[in-house]
């Protein structure tokens, strides 16, 4: 549908503009009588169409000087730095598009980044400055950021679940399946497609897979942590309530570790309270006759492996897809031919607000693209995006959540303009300046 131009609705409203009237001239004629007045109520009928078009076209000029004055304001937003990072809005006026950048030097020792999540906790939601202002303190002060990873919405039992991979502060909160973005010790970024190995180890030594903070199907295993929440919400099947045994590592949970963990109680009905001394592994129904009969004081060891192996790593939060492959930006504008009609697929080949991340050699890269705004921004294609992100030197990137969710931020402000205002997001990656000593 063609959008809608409220400078064009005005004209259109208005009209061309009616000349005053002339003057009396003195005439040598016999005055002429008016012609009589129309009855009362087609004279009100008349006054009030009248009155009525009239203010339908101020609305619409008023609404297209609006439009105009928020794209003057965009134009108008200043840059702003502080050491080590800087915050430009790019605006190109052919699209348009209204980018805004965040430039991290990567020499700045005293920058790190941090993975967030809304109130620390998996089944949650919440605004970026929220997430922000909820850094430990001892390691330091986020100064700006982007929103995250795609997550659950459209179910309330698990809203805010993220849909990949993601490490708080050292701390697994969420399973890997896309690509994802991790740090190392020495700050550097990475980005691959994490295979999960998680597996429970039963005492006859048979294994299973098991997924973590998430819905269970019938058909398979999760492990929930006290980050999830208050409960793990799952229905039917079989929970086991398991404590540590042993001298070795327990919660919080870890990427690449083996944890011994005893079954202290089962329950059968589901839901199972989620204690802060506890992790609960709950068994989908159909599981049930492929695995062995458990009893409680039984003994299970849990492996959190991934290919490759994130041992160690305090920051990791996933997107997708990536936007290089090998260097080279994604560049397919159109479809290939067979492609899916899903959403997911179709929507990389059409004009969204977008974030991402990317980075070079000396930099990394936030940054946060309009749309759905054709008076301000139209959105990008990915290959748009990636072409961009290529332009600023960048060879690795990945795209993040976008739509409405697609948000810059950066001392204590939203930067951008979001297609419907400030909103809540699961998580986030921040840019922290570190405490001193640190």
């Amino acid at each position: 549908m063609r959008p809608v131009n409220h400078q064009e609705r005005a004209q259109d409203r208005l009209g061309p503009t009616t000349p005053l009237d002339q003057p009396h001239q003195i005439s040598a004629e016999p005055p002429m009588l008016p012609p009589p007045l129309p009855p009362a109520r087609k004279r009100s009928r008349l006054g009030l169409w009248l009155f009525t078009g009239i203010c339908a076209a101020g609305l619409a000029v008023l609404l297209a000087v609006g439009m105009l004055g928020r794209a003057r304001a965009s134009d108008a937003r200043p840059s702003k730095s502080e050491p080590g990072i800087s915050y430009s809005n790019d605006r190109i006026a052919r699209a348009p598009w209204s980018i805004h950048v965040l430039k991290i030097d990567r020499s700045q020792k005293d920058l790190t980044f941090f993975s967030a999540h809304a109130r620390n906790k998996v089944l949650a939601v919440s605004m970026i400055a929220d997430q922000a202002r909820a850094v430990p303190r001892e390691l330091g002060r986020a100064i700006a950021g982007v929103n995250g990873d795609f997550y659950v919405r459209d179910s309330p039992t698990y809203a805010g679940d993220p849909r990949g991979l993601q490490i708080v502060n050292g701390e697994l909160i969420s399973a890997p399946d896309t690509v994802c973005v991790w740090f190392d010790t020495d700050g550097n970024p990475h980005l691959d497609e994490v295979k999960s190995q998680f597996k429970v180890t039963w005492p006859d030594g048979r294994k299973t897979p098991f997924g973590l903070n998430q819905a269970r199907s019938s058909r398979a295993l999760v492990l929930y942590t006290p980050t999830l929440g208050a409960s793990t919400r799952a229905g039917g099947g079989r929970e086991l309530i398991l404590e540590k045994d042993g001298d070795g590592p327990w919660l919080p949970l870890q990427a690449g570790q083996s944890y011994r963990a005893r079954v202290r109680e089962i329950f059968t009905n589901g839901n199972t309270k989620l204690a802060p001394d506890v992790m609960v592994l709950s068994l989908g129904p159909q599981m049930l006759p492929s695995l062995p009969e458990v009893t409680p004081g039984m003994v299970l060891e849990i492996s959190t492996a991934m290919s490759p192996d994130l041992k160690g790593v305090k920051a990791a939060i996933a997107g997708g897809p990536s936007l290089f492959d090998d260097g080279k930006p994604f560049a397919l504008k159109t479809p290939p031919p067979g492609t899916g009609g899903n959403y997911s697929e179709r929507s990389k080949y059409e004009r969204h607000p977008r974030s991402a991340i990317g980075w070079s050699p000396t930099h990394i890269y936030l940054v946060t693209v309009d749309g759905r705004q054709p008076g301000l921004s139209v959105g990008m294609k990915l290959a748009e995006l990636a072409e961009y992100l290529a332009g600023l030197g960048c060879t690795q990137g990945m795209n993040f959540d976008g739509g409405k969710s697609a948000q810059i931020w950066m001392n204590g402000q939203i930067m951008n303009d979001p297609c419907q205002g400030e909103d809540t997001v699961a998580n986030s990656l921040l840019v922290v300046r570190k405490s001193e000593g640190r």
